[in-house]
C-alpha cells in the first residue's frame, strides 16, 4: 500500500471515530497522522508538524478566549435579558426574537454552540409558559445560532474562511456567512408559518418574569465597550482577529473586568482540539498524494451539475452524526480545487458554499451539541422525548432540503 492510501484510511478512520464514538477526533487525528506520515508514509516529523495550522490556532484561540471572558463575568447573559424584555410579552414575537438573538451572538463571536448554551436554558422554559411549540422555539434558537455562525469574526467563521483561504478562496466572508444565515432564515421561516407561530399571545408578565432586568456593572460596560472596539478594529481597520482578541482579554483583566482563570475555563478547547487535529492529518494526506486520491472518489459521485447539491448533502449526512467545525470543513473544504478540476469545471466558490450550508442546515438534529441542548433545555421527559423525535427527522431531512437549495442557488450566489 502506497503512502497516500496509508493517509488516506487514517482520515477515513478518523472520520468513523468522529461519527461512531465520542472520542475527540483531533486527539486520534494527531496520532492518526503519526502512524500515517512517518510509520508507514516515510515522513520526517517535522514534516507531520508542519500541518499544524498555526495561524488558525491562534485565531480562533484569541476569538472563543474573548468571548469566554464576556460569558465568564455575565455580559451575555445580562445583554440577552435586556434584548427579550422588548418582546413585552407577546408570544408571536418570542420564536423571531430567539432567532435574531442566537444569530446575534453567534455572529459576535462565541459560535453557534456557545450561543444555544446560553439562551436554551432561558428560550425552552419560557416557550412552554407562553404556549409556543417547544419544536418551533428550538428550531428558532438552533437556527438562529448556526444562521450568524459563520460571520467573519464568530469562531466557526474563522474556521471556515482559513479553509477557504488554503484552497485559493479567500476574500469571500461575506458570501459565506450570507449563504450560511439566509438558508437557516428560510428554513425557520417555513417552521415559524406552518407551526402557526404568528396565532399566539402571552401577557406580558410571562416572559418578562423569565428575564434578568437587573442593571449592568462596571464590569458590564467595560466588557462591551471592549467588544465593540475590537469589532470595529477588526471590521473597519482590518486588524488581525486572533492578537487583537488577546488584546481585548488582556484589558479586561488587567482592569479586573474579568477572572482570566474563569475565562480559559471557557474557552472550548476541545473543539480547538479538534480542528487543529484534523488539520494535522489533513496536511499528512495532502503531502503524501491521499488528498488527490480523497478527491478523486468524491469526484465519481458528482458531475459538474450537480457537484454543489452532492456536496451538500454528502457533508449533511456526515455531519449529522459528527462535527461540523472539527471535522467536515477542514476535511471537504481543502478537495474543492481538485474535486472541481476533476469533474470537468464548476465553480469552485459555489461548492464550498454548498459545503458549509449543507454540513451546517443538519445541526438542529439532537444527534448534535446544538440540538441535544435544545431537548436537554425542557424539563417534562414527554416533551423532550416526543422534540428528540422531531429535532432528529428535521434534521435528517435537512440534509436533502440543503442539497436542494444548494444545487439550485448556490452558482447565483457565488456569482453575485
Amino acid at each position: 500500500m502506497s503512502p497516500a492510501w496509508f493517509a488516506l484510511a487514517a482520515l477515513i478512520v478518523a472520520v468513523v471515530l468522529s461519527v461512531t464514538t465520542r472520542v475527540n477526533v483531533g486527539i486520534a487525528a494527531i496520532g492518526l497522522a503519526w502512524v500515517a506520515g512517518v510509520l508507514l508514509g516515510g515522513l520526517k516529523p517535522d514534516a507531520v508538524l508542519q500541518g499544524f495550522p498555526t495561524t488558525l490556532f491562534m485565531t480562533l484561540t484569541g476569538v472563543t478566549l474573548l468571548f469566554g471572558a464576556a460569558e465568564a463575568n455575565g455580559t451575555l447573559a445580562r445583554l440577552t435579558g435586556k434584548a427579550l424584555h422588548l418582546v413585552r410579552g407577546d408570544a408571536r414575537w418570542l420564536p423571531i426574537a430567539f432567532f435574531g438573538l442566537a444569530s446575534t451572538v453567534a455572529s459576535l463571536g462565541p459560535g453557534a454552540i456557545s450561543s444555544v448554551a446560553l439562551l436554551a436554558p432561558l428560550a425552552m422554559p419560557v416557550a412552554l409558559r407562553a404556549g409556543v411549540p417547544s419544536f418551533l422555539m428550538a428550531l428558532a434558537v438552533a437556527n438562529g445560532a448556526n444562521a450568524g455562525n459563520l460571520s467573519p469574526i464568530s469562531s466557526v467563521g474563522v474556521i471556515a474562511n482559513g479553509k477557504m483561504a488554503e484552497a485559493g478562496l479567500g476574500g469571500h466572508e461575506f458570501k459565506v456567512w450570507f449563504a450560511t444565515f439566509a438558508s437557516h432564515l428560510l428554513v425557520t421561516a417555513v417552521a415559524y408559518l406552518v407551526l402557526r407561530g404568528y396565532r399566539r399571545s402571552v401577557l406580558s408578565a410571562t416572559v418578562t418574569e423569565s428575564v434578568d432586568q437587573t442593571p449592568l456593572t462596571r464590569a458590564h460596560w467595560l466588557t462591551i465597550i471592549v467588544v465593540v472596539a475590537w469589532v470595529v478594529g477588526v471590521v473597519v481597520l482590518k486588524l488581525p482577529v486572533g492578537l487583537t482578541g488577546f488584546v481585548a482579554v488582556a484589558v479586561l483583566v488587567l482592569a479586573r473586568a474579568v477572572d482570566d482563570q474563569e475565562a480559559i475555563r471557557r474557552t472550548p478547547w476541545g473543539v480547538i482540539v479538534m480542528v487543529t487535529g484534523m488539520s494535522i492529518l489533513v496536511g499528512v494526506l495532502e503531502r503524501t498524494g491521499g488528498l488527490e486520491l480523497f478527491t478523486a472518489m468524491l469526484a465519481k459521485l458528482a458531475s459538474a451539475k450537480s457537484l454543489n447539491g452532492v456536496m451538500a448533502f454528502v457533508t449533511g449526512v456526515i455531519s449529522t452524526y459528527s462535527s461540523t467545525s472539527g471535522v467536515v470543513l477542514p476535511t471537504f473544504l481543502p478537495t474543492v480545487p481538485g474535486l472541481v478540476a476533476q469533474v470537468g469545471g464548476s465553480d469552485p466558490l459555489a461548492a464550498a458554499l454548498s459545503i458549509n450550508v449543507g454540513s451546517s442546515l443538519v445541526d438542529v438534529s439532537p444527534l448534535s451539541t446544538l440540538g441535544a441542548l435544545c431537548v436537554a433545555a425542557v424539563a417534562d421527559p414527554n416533551e423532550s422525548r416526543l422534540l428528540f423525535r422531531r429535532m432528529l427527522i428535521w434534521g435528517l431531512s435537512m440534509s436533502v432540503v440543503g442539497a436542494v437549495l444548494c444545487q439550485l442557488l448556490a452558482g447565483a450566489l457565488a456569482g453575485w
